[in-house]
């Protein structure tokens, strides 16, 4: 059976920590700033992680 190919757009987006969950960027924190609140840009400016419902997709689309 052959292996799976890494989608790259996911390998982009993503990246795995040390215990294996998988850290995201937010959305809504590239353009438009000037009507967004300080804190809220401050918060969006943070990483977050993945849902556990979305891990398991996203484990398979980065073959682990």
């Amino acid at each position: 059976m052959p292996k799976t190919k890494t989608r790259a757009s996911v390998k982009k987006r993503f990246t795995v920590t040390a215990s294996g969950k998988l850290k995201r960027r937010h959305a809504y924190h590239s353009h438009i700033l000037t009507k967004k609140s300080n804190k809220r840009k401050r918060a969006l400016c943070a990483y977050s992680t993945v849902s556990n419902a979305d891990a398991k997709v996203l484990n398979e689309m980065l073959g682990r």
